[in-house]
């Protein structure tokens, strides 16, 4: 969803997970349609050690498996790291899919100003 706002916004941006699914969310996908955006055709990618080099800033949404958190190697590579402390979706009722998507919207508009 992040990656779908930032895009929407112009920014140069790419999401990347430390466990990701196999396939988008589908309540995600419905969610973010909502919005005018459409993320069906993302596919999930697992953050790269290259991916963090490259980036400028590291956005981390949570982390609820410490051990497989980014954030030290990121600050390893002397990056830029924001914890949004945001709630993964998966597994949600429709309701707080929203909620977690407005938290991002707003966030990520935060970040693009």
């Amino acid at each position: 969803m992040a990656e779908g706002f930032g895009k929407s916004l112009g920014l140069d941006c790419e999401s990347a997970g430390t466990f990701p699914g196999e396939k988008i969310n589908p309540m995600a996908i419905e969610a973010m349609k909502e919005k005018g955006i459409d993320i069906s055709r993302n596919t999930p990618r697992i953050m790269t050690e290259d991916m963090v080099r490259a980036a400028d800033l590291v956005v981390i949404m949570g982390c609820s498996i410490e051990e497989a958190c980014p954030r030290p190697i990121a600050v390893e590579m002397k990056k830029k790291v924001i914890d949004w402390g945001i709630s993964d979706p998966k597994n949600k009722p429709m309701d707080m899919v929203r909620e977690i998507r407005d938290q991002i919207e707003r966030k990520v508009k935060e970040l693009a100003q």
